[in-house]
């Protein structure tokens, strides 16, 4: 299979794109020159600036789009050849990070991990973008159950069938990394087919959930300080991000004299 490459004399864009495509472990090569690139380059990503200095007609300007991560998924579409894509599958493995990968025409061409569940239905609206297909179904794992009727509740605004799939046995070995093992579970998820969602789903909150989200709150502010109940209930609804709830409630602290 052909390779990505990387040109470009912009050191700030060369150091974003490498950091984007070693986070998402995306095989590339770094070009010195245009003079005689490997054959094995499909597309060469660059900046706008240097676009016209390239002569194939596969590439991508990285500072054109409104995300790194946007132009290197129009780099890989371009890498694969393929206009429109008979059938797309997206899997997520739910959880605090969730998992995402994406099998178009039985290739998995991406698997990450993001931050957590409002982030998902961002990825997969990039994914729509850049990846057209006749026919696109999102399958979510069972497990997880408040994070994953967060995640199905915001992604069925996008009109896309999507379906409840059991996860058992989905989850690679523990020797992986977790963010590894996330992103894996979702790529097997993907393959698997489920129960379709017909509506909006309950979001069951329990005192034990809040008091988890108090405790993470604690966590990622180093014990500065625990949101209250009533943000934590807002948190575990997806009203809020808890980096947000931990913004929210912090400039709303006294301050210290």
């Amino acid at each position: 299979m052909k390779t990505l490459g990387v040109y470009t004399k912009d050191f700030s864009l060369y150091h974003d794109i490498i950091k984007a495509l070693k986070k998402r472990n995306i095989a590339y090569v770094s070009l010195a020159s245009l003079d005689d690139p490997p054959r094995r380059i499909g597309v060469i990503l660059t900046s706008e600036k240097e676009l016209r200095e390239i002569s194939t007609r596969k590439k991508v300007a990285a500072d054109a789009y409104d995300s790194i991560d946007h132009a290197i998924d129009l780099a890989l579409q371009k890498l694969t050849g393929k206009e429109l894509y008979s059938k797309i599958f997206i899997g997520v493995d739910p959880g605090e990070r969730p998992g995402v990968a994406i099998v178009c025409d039985d290739i998995l061409l991406q698997k990450i991990q993001v931050e957590g569940p409002e982030q998902v239905a961002l990825e997969i609206k990039r994914f729509l973008r850049c990846y057209p297909s006749k026919e696109t179904y999102i399958r979510v794992g069972h497990g997880s159950i408040i994070n994953r009727n967060r995640i199905i509740n915001s992604l069925i605004p996008l009109q896309v069938s999507i379906e409840i799939v059991d996860e058992t046995r989905t989850t690679p070995t523990q020797q992986k990394r977790r963010s590894i093992r996330d992103s894996e579970a979702a790529a097997a998820i993907a393959l698997l087919s489920g129960g379709r969602v017909q509506s909006i789903l309950p979001i069951e909150t329990s005192r034990g959930a809040i008091k988890n989200i108090q405790k993470q709150s604690r966590q990622v502010s180093e014990g500065r300080f625990t949101i209250s109940e009533e943000t934590a209930l807002r948190v575990l609804t997806g009203e809020l991000s808890l980096l947000e709830a931990i913004e929210k409630e912090e400039k709303t602290r006294p301050k210290c004299l």
